[in-house]
């Protein structure tokens, strides 16, 4: 995947088609603003739709939200409100260094790549991007909560003790 990418910038988004890619240019605008030193990394948002969202979703699922949404700031990633929208586009360099270290396969490798992001403190974004739920999802709320709330804690513990370790930072 995003190791044998070519181009400078990388872009990765779900297959569902979710996300417009229109929406790609204010990615790219957005990247080349925060990039220092050939890295950077840019989420796409859709943080800005949360209050309709909540309004069209069930009680649980608003709940596990908010639940996951307190637990990855909690455990992993502050700079970022909406890290699973799949629509991210990442310098190479940065995607080298990220790509190679992930440990997680499952929902929750977005939070993992953002957190060594965060950790080797290289520059991330946010833009709102425009998105619509499509039909399909294979998400079991209740049973995949469990295993994301699972893979984010022991995220945390496993760089917190030393068992995940960061690469060096390539210049």
């Amino acid at each position: 995947g995003m190791l044998k990418a070519r181009g400078e910038n990388l872009l990765f988004a779900d297959a569902d088609g979710a996300t417009t890619f229109e929406d790609l240019v204010k990615l790219e605008e957005h990247l080349k603003e925060i990039e220092v030193d050939g890295h950077g990394l840019v989420c796409g948002s859709r943080a800005h739709l949360e209050e309709e969202s909540i309004a069209s979703r069930t009680v649980i699922r608003t709940i596990l939200m908010y639940g996951f949404h307190a637990c990855v700031w909690i455990f992993a990633v502050k700079t970022v409100k909406d890290t699973q929208c799949g629509f991210k586009l990442i310098k190479r360099k940065t995607a080298q260094i990220v790509f190679k270290t992930l440990h997680i396969e499952r929902w929750a490798f977005d939070v993992e790549m953002l957190k060594i992001a965060e950790m080797l403190r290289l520059p991330i974004g946010e833009v709102s991007v425009r998105w619509c739920e499509i039909d399909g999802s294979k998400l079991n709320p209740i049973v995949d909560a469990v295993k994301m709330f699972r893979d984010i804690a022991l995220l945390w513990l496993r760089y917190a003790i030393g068992a995940w370790k960061l690469p060096e930072k390539q210049e």
